[in-house]
């Protein structure tokens, strides 16, 4: 029965944040050492159930159960709306539908709050390591405020984030007369409001694409924050050049690069789980062809899984590429150990292989190119418009390239744009090079030309 009363006192609300065992203590008037055992003994008897309980070290195990009982046996009475902007649910649900791993993540996180009163957590890593899905993956289990900067959406400014987040924490905290109130000002209503046990974390994801004035804190973030105030921040590395992030002396700053070689172990059991799950699991696509593909060649999956592991380099947008087009048939003439190596090389093959390289100058190429030039969702139309040639075959191209786009209705009319960062990183390294046949000059020319006509 006690332990019946610790749990139900812990976890009163699936709204509310759990009690830490301080709280605890007080509430029932025992020892901090009783309520530490008493939860032991409840981690337990749920171990069984939910495995992760175990292999937990440190604070957040509360968290964690509460998190699994939710998903298991919380069935609200209404539909429950997502407390994130519609603008976001779409690239939530998408990076969360396959996720795999990143405990150490969230655990080194939860730690960073158990030993701070507030502060700003950073995670860093390059391009395609899965801090955007881990953003995500915080925001769905925890519904916290949060904004994802979006460089090819122009979605990247101060006073869009500050509007998205103004509207958010207002809704969620019933702010009175705070339509034109500032961050710090927010910030402040919103900690006088929390109860004990209870905290804001603010979830932004890519701070490297954020576009402002230079000399300025990103996003226009403040230097103190109240207690109880989190930020979970992402962003790839920055050159000593670039902006960052300052605060006052005394606000706890924590970063946690995913690139540092004491995370090197966790980043490849997590890969390893992430190809596990699409080999095996039944509700994986590419299940199928991928298990052909390997019984063809005559290797067991342990060893598909640990050499597609090293070849990814740690980075799950090279599974997310790699693994389909083995399922699809793209490397049927290909051993294991042929596979490309690394993000990179994977696109310069799939480049290669569409001729690119053997014939410079097509339409696919332009078409990529306009759209990296451009920056912003287009349409077909004005692709075709830009190139100078029937729209029927830009959409053929668009076919072609279709799983490197992000295809999107803006206002009514369907409009794409390149659709992760390592790509536009790798036809940036193409305009780079491009000292001979000047086919940026060109395609520049020709959107100044549209965009001139279109204004006559």
């Amino acid at each position: 029965m006690e332990h019946t009363e610790t749990l139900l006192a812990a976890l009163s609300s699936p709204e509310r944040e759990p009690l830490n065992h301080v709280q605890l203590s007080g509430k029932f008037n025992i020892a901090e050492a009783t309520v530490k055992q008493r939860l032991r003994e409840i981690y337990s008897s749920f171990s069984a159930s939910f495995p992760e309980l175990d292999h937990h070290a440190g604070a957040g195990k509360l968290r964690i159960l509460r998190a699994r009982l939710i998903q298991k046996y919380y069935q609200p009475s209404q539909p429950v709306v997502a407390p994130y902007p519609e603008e976001f649910i779409s690239i939530i649900e998408e990076k969360i539908r396959r996720f795999c791993g990143r405990q150490f993540v969230f655990e080194t996180f939860e730690q960073f709050i158990t030993d701070n009163p507030h502060g700003y957590f950073t995670i860093v890593g390059d391009a395609g390591m899965g801090k955007s899905s881990i953003v995500a993956k915080y925001v769905s289990e925890h519904k916290s405020p949060c904004y994802f900067n979006i460089l090819v959406e122009r979605r990247n400014k101060p006073e869009l984030f500050l509007k998205s987040i103004r509207r958010q924490l207002i809704d969620r905290y019933e702010l009175p007369n705070s339509e034109d109130a500032d961050l710090p000002t927010l910030l402040a209503q919103v900690a006088g409001k929390l109860t004990a046990g209870d905290r804001l974390v603010i979830a932004i994801d890519a701070l490297d694409e954020v576009e402002q004035e230079s000399g300025e804190n990103l996003l226009h973030l403040p230097t103190t924050l109240p207690n109880n105030v989190y930020f979970l921040l992402t962003r790839r590395p920055f050159n000593l050049s670039q902006r960052r992030l300052a605060v006052s002396p005394g606000v706890p700053v924590k970063e946690l690069d995913l690139r540092d070689s004491d995370y090197v172990h966790f980043n490849q059991n997590d890969i390893k789980q992430y190809i596990q799950y699409v080999v095996i699991n039944p509700e994986s696509e590419y299940k199928d062809a991928l298990r052909k593909w390997i019984q063809t060649r005559s290797i067991t999956d342990t060893i598909f899984v640990e050499e597609v592991a090293k070849k990814s380099e740690n980075n799950f947008m090279y599974l997310r590429y790699v693994l389909p087009a083995i399922a699809k048939g793209d490397y049927n003439d290909l051993s294991l150990k042929q596979l490309p190596d690394g993000l990179l090389e994977y696109y310069q093959s799939h480049w290669v292989g569409m001729e690119m390289e053997a014939n410079p100058g097509q339409l696919m190429e332009y078409v990529l190119y306009i759209l990296l030039e451009i920056g912003t969702p287009i349409p077909c139309e004005m692709i075709a418009g830009i190139a100078k040639v029937d729209e029927c075959d830009v959409g053929k191209v668009l076919d072609k390239w279709v799983e490197y786009l992000k295809k999107q209705n803006v206002e009514g009319e369907i409009c794409y744009t390149i659709y992760h960062a390592s790509f536009l990183d790798f036809l940036k390294t193409k305009r780079e090079m491009d000292s001979n046949r000047r086919i940026f000059r060109e395609v520049n020319q020709r959107i100044t030309e549209y965009l001139e006509n279109g204004m006559a």
